[in-house]
């Protein structure tokens, strides 16, 4: 705990006493334009930490991983320094970490403290039927409270009625796939893409019409999958049943923690209120506009976690395996990622003028847009890179107009919406959910798959439904 709190009041130093007095002329960014690819070569670099060096040295990783993250950030900003000047490097090292990467890590914090207070009484057992139910409800939840509250809230009691078996794993993947991103499709509530084109002009039930027919079809999809599956590992194990234990012994299946579902709903309410009620630009840090509902939200985030750690037992976040290990491997490892993903933003909202060009000039032919690449470029993008300003990119090279995109060009805005959405399933950084799940699952003993073991996984299984999903409605 005086870990987690030594790192956040880092956090709002950085974000507080920086150059409070400095006014930035204009907004001295990098250009994105006159940017080569080389500039990514921290964000691969990056990247290739996370997938190799778990497995290639193991121990090394554990201890170092935080100070590896931000080894690869500095390895972009300080490059930034000399060749564009201090002024640029300190705008874009603010610029991400006020307006992204705090309230990222704040509302990630929050749900995962609030969540974590929550749990499910009595003997849930883990058999097929009962995880394809998690599953399912995980789906439902996730587009009216969040893909990252509805992961939150479920996967301890999933990897609690699942500890007796086995295979596990399998399990979580389905999880990540289905509760942590395809689930969260239908609402601007769901997933962060779909709340910034909310924030655009999008109506809040479009995605709701739009989308339903493709989210119903993957969804039923993969829950057939892992029932089958499933089905067949459980045989594989003997059908085994859990032994009883003295903690669960008289406990009737119900909820601890009750009061946690109200401060759940509490932050999602001040998602959505921050979004409806903006209050203009409260104070600017070196140029950076501080926007006033954003900096309630926030505080407001941070208030309903600490009211869940007071009104919550200790006991009963002991009970639920609750540690701040996932959070802290979450806030470490997103810190180099986002400060080196910063020139490959820069360089895909250069658009046809940046190096990714070539990209870009694909999802446009004789002037008509190419769905398919627009789901398909999308999606991969929002793969690696946060899916919102990805959302964006591709959001504005359509037009940028809401309304026609909406009513002319339905279509067009369904790719990039189920693209942003959908394919942050890929791979353990695509969407804010995944890593949290996979680092809550290790941290309770399950073994998960490598950052491309597990993209054998998507590979294997949601690729080709895309794929299905592409020829339906795309082409």
């Amino acid at each position: 705990m005086k870990k987690l709190q030594t790192v956040l009041a880092l956090f709002l130093a950085t974000a507080l006493l920086p150059c409070a007095a400095l006014a930035a002329e204009g907004h001295p960014t990098i250009p994105g334009a006159g940017l080569s690819v080389y500039w990514v070569i921290p964000f691969v670099c990056m990247l290739l930490s996370i997938a190799v060096m778990p497995l290639a040295a193991p121990h090394f990783w554990e201890h170092h991983f935080g100070k590896i993250s931000v080894f690869w950030g500095l390895a972009f900003l300080i490059p930034c320094l000399a060749v564009f000047g201090f002024n640029v490097a300190l705008y874009e090292f603010l610029h991400i970490i006020l307006l992204d990467y705090i309230p990222f890590i704040v509302l990630l914090f929050s749900l995962f403290t609030v969540a974590g207070g929550v749990r499910l009484t009595g003997t849930l057992v883990g058999t097929p039927a009962v995880n394809t139910g998690i599953l399912a409800v995980g789906t439902v939840l996730a587009s009216w409270m969040g893909t990252t509250g509805a992961a939150m809230l479920l996967i301890r009691p999933l990897l609690r009625a699942n500890a007796h078996r086995k295979y596990r794993m399998h399990s979580v993947v389905f999880f990540i796939f289905l509760v942590a991103n395809i689930g969260g499709s239908l609402t601007p509530l769901g997933d962060p893409p779909l709340f910034l084109g909310f924030l655009k002009g999008v109506t809040f039930f479009w995605t709701t019409s739009y989308l339903f027919t493709k989210t119903l079809i993957l969804s039923v999809a993969l829950l057939t999958i892992y029932l089958i599956l499933d089905n067949i590992l459980f045989r594989k194990e003997g059908c085994p049943t859990p032994p009883q234990k003295s903690d669960a012994a008289g406990e009737k299946l119900g909820l601890d923690g009750k009061i946690n579902l109200l401060l759940l709903l509490g932050v999602v309410l001040a998602v959505l209120l921050s979004g409806l009620y903006p209050l203009g630009v409260l104070l600017e840090v070196f140029g950076i506009p501080i926007e006033g509902q954003n900096l309630l939200r926030d505080l407001a985030l941070l208030g309903i976690a600490g009211l869940s750690l007071k009104l919550t037992s200790r006991r009963c976040r002991e009970l639920n395996d609750f540690s701040w290990a996932p959070i802290q491997e979450v806030a470490k490892l997103f810190f180099g990622i986002f400060l080196s993903m910063i020139p490959a933003i820069a360089i895909l909202r250069a658009g046809t003028e940046g190096a990714l060009a070539p990209l870009i000039q694909l999802v446009s032919q004789d002037g008509q847009p190419v769905n398919a690449m627009y789901f398909w470029l999308t999606g991969a993008l929002s793969s690696f890179l946060d899916n919102a300003p990805t959302y964006l990119v591709f959001f504005n090279t359509a037009g940028g107009d809401a309304q026609h995109l909406m009513y002319d060009i339905p279509t067009t805005l369904t790719a990039i919406s189920a693209g942003a959405v959908f394919m942050g399933a890929n791979t353990y950084i695509g969407n804010a959910p995944n890593f949290m799940v996979r680092s809550i699952a290790e941290n309770q003993g399950v073994r998960m798959p490598s950052f491309f073991g597990y993209m054998l996984w998507s590979g294997g299984i949601l690729v080709p439904l895309f794929m299905l999903l592409t020829w339906l409605f795309f082409i």
